[in-house]
């Protein structure tokens, strides 16, 4: 059986079936040693599993967020381990057995390693199962800033941090048409007046150079 981790999967599908669920034997699965607080991403964590017997190898299984069941190991009661691909090492796992005590190290925690760890373990063909063992990541919550959003002025730097909004710009446009409206006839008004009056000064200085003459 510890050769063949495929069927191991299938026995672990019997946690699904309550029909086949021994009560004759109680097992544990837990934070071991300093592993007793929430799991950090990064950082070493140690579980074990306390079995009622020495003799029987177990299985220790993870059932991540969305309910699917991961099988992990297989610890043989010589200590001898079987990984997922029949493999007997782990690049992400290191497995062992001490008497009763079944040890599972997630060598460095990641996201994906998040879920409820349990063992497994079967028994003159009836599966016995611990409770299952959380493990999640602490969940970081980031408080809403109060303080006032930074304000700008508008012309301090070279780009005006304070665009014109199309109302304005068209208020401009308008505001322009009108002072060409206006200022231009004035001005024209006062080009015609002060022609008038160089007109004026020169008949007028030609009518007083007549009656001088005629005085004369």
């Amino acid at each position: 059986m510890a050769g063949s981790p495929a069927p191991l999967l299938l026995l672990a599908l019997g946690l699904c079936c309550p029909g086949i669920h021994g009560g004759k034997y109680e097992m544990t699965a837990r934070f071991r040693g300093s592993s007793t607080t929430l799991p950090q991403v990064g950082q070493r964590l140690e579980l074990e599993c306390v079995t009622p017997k020495e003799d029987s190898g177990i299985f220790w299984m993870r059932q991540d967020k969305g309910g699917t069941l991961h099988f992990i190991v297989f610890i043989s009661s010589l200590s001898r381990t079987t990984f997922k691909g029949n493999e007997k090492t782990s690049t992400r796992f290191e497995a062992r057995k001490e008497s009763r005590f079944y040890r599972l190290v997630v060598k460095s925690f990641m996201p994906w390693d998040e879920g409820n760890y349990f063992c497994l373990m079967n028994s003159n063909q009836v599966l016995y199962f611990s409770l299952g063992q959380p493990a999640f990541l602490p969940v970081t919550t980031t408080a809403a800033s109060t303080s006032p959003a930074p304000t700008t002025q508008c012309g301090i730097t070279e780009k005006d941090p304070c665009p014109k909004t199309p109302d304005q710009e068209l208020e401009k446009e308008l505001s322009f048409f009108c002072d060409i409206f206006i200022w231009v006839p004035l001005a024209g008004a006062c080009l015609l007046l002060l022609m008038a009056l160089a007109v004026t000064i020169v008949l007028c200085q030609k009518t007083k150079r007549r009656r001088c003459r005629c005085k004369r």
